[in-house]
């Protein structure tokens, strides 16, 4: 096959692109250039700086095979880091890496790879395509540390169709010492954390920045006391505990978490942790990497965040909503999260977290 090898300047994809080569495919690699604020800092551990598109050239290079820069920051821009601060803006928290997964890695860079006359586009992601009766499904990778289904739950068949996996039946010490036996100089390089828009990982800041501030009060969400002031309502996401500065202590002398945020109102609500508990979410914009759910329930594991547990729950759909009753509860869910169903290994579909009931009530 002609296949488009997404090169970030890491072990993961080098050793991707490598065994594609090894394959026999016809393979060029492909740095996306996408977040200009890490390539003018360089100081993101991200996929996006200038020493990182160098890796990915120099891994290109011993490889033999062509190598290109493809600039998508304006899309990047439009698609991701407008999408982050609209969903602050409204008081969601958002995770910018599936995002970038949906609209960028496995959308515009496989719709311009297709145009070209590529068959697919691989990467170094950890999850695995496997073929089903109904199609290609996405798997969960072999190494539970590392598996990575979460961030492409956003993924749909067609899109799986026509992509590349290669290192997901392995676990990440095996990719390593495998670099390193081909000589890759990327085969020790830290793994990548950042978001990659905002090098030095202040997210408040780059927020407030962003959207500016509106002062407002952190109140006890058990007495309504006022217990604080802050000066920007964006800045605060469910579970947070540090950097709230609160005046007045807890009558326990327990700490407290932010478990609400009114936008409108610039409110900052605070309790104990036992008031982040959910059981039920409700998500809206809906991808389906397999079947889509129906009205009737189904048992299936729910998972909310990338490396998080994932959960026994039933779930179905309701006038495009999906509606997830949790077996055991999860803790600091915020909106504007994404939640991905499994059926055991396999990735059935994921939905923006919307709407959550908490077990216990102030």
């Amino acid at each position: 096959m002609r296949v488009i090898a997404a090169m970030s300047g890491g072990v993961d994809s080098s050793v991707a692109a490598a065994r594609l080569v090894d394959a026999g495919h016809e393979v060029v690699g492909v740095h996306l250039a996408l977040s200009k604020a890490a390539a003018a800092s360089g100081r993101s551990r991200g996929c996006c700086t200038l020493d990182d598109a160098r890796d990915a050239r120099r891994v290109a290079d011993l490889l033999g095979i062509p190598f290109y820069v493809w600039d998508l920051s304006d899309r990047f821009k439009a698609e991701v880091i407008d999408d982050f601060l609209d969903e602050y803006r409204h008081g969601r928290t958002p995770n910018p890496c599936i995002r970038c997964n949906e609209r960028i890695k496995f959308a515009a860079v496989l719709h311009r790879a297709r145009a070209m006359g590529f068959d697919a586009v691989a990467s170094g992601h950890y999850a695995q395509i496997r073929a089903g009766a109904a199609g290609p499904e996405l798997h969960r990778g072999i190494d539970p540390d590392k598996d990575q289904s979460y961030v492409l739950g956003v993924l749909g068949r067609d899109q799986l169709a026509h992509t590349l996996l290669p290192i997901g039946g392995d676990h990440k010490s095996q990719i390593r010492d495998e670099a390193s036996e081909r000589g890759l100089l990327v085969a020790r390089k830290p793994d990548s954390h950042d978001i990659c828009f905002i090098p030095d990982g202040d997210t408040a800041a780059f927020v407030r920045s962003r959207l500016g501030s509106e002062p407002g009060d952190i109140v006890d969400d058990a007495s309504g006391a006022v217990v604080g002031h802050h000066d920007g309502a964006h800045a605060f996401t469910i579970g947070q505990r540090r950097g709230l500065d609160l005046r007045v202590p807890a009558p326990d002398g327990a700490p407290r978490y932010v478990v609400d945020v009114d936008i409108a109102t610039s409110t900052v609500r605070v309790g104990s942790p036992e008031l982040l508990d959910v059981d039920r979410i409700e998500g809206d914009r809906p991808t389906w990497t397999g079947d889509p759910l129906g009205a009737e329930p189904v048992a299936v594991h729910a998972q909310v965040r990338a490396h998080g547990e994932a959960i026994p729950a039933q779930a179905s759909m309701d006038a495009g909503r999906m509606h997830v009753t949790l077996m055991s509860p999860v803790r600091g869910l915020a909106r504007g999260q994404t939640v991905v169903i499994y059926d055991d290994s396999r990735v059935v579909g994921s939905a923006t977290v919307d709407a959550t009931r908490r077990l216990v009530s102030a």
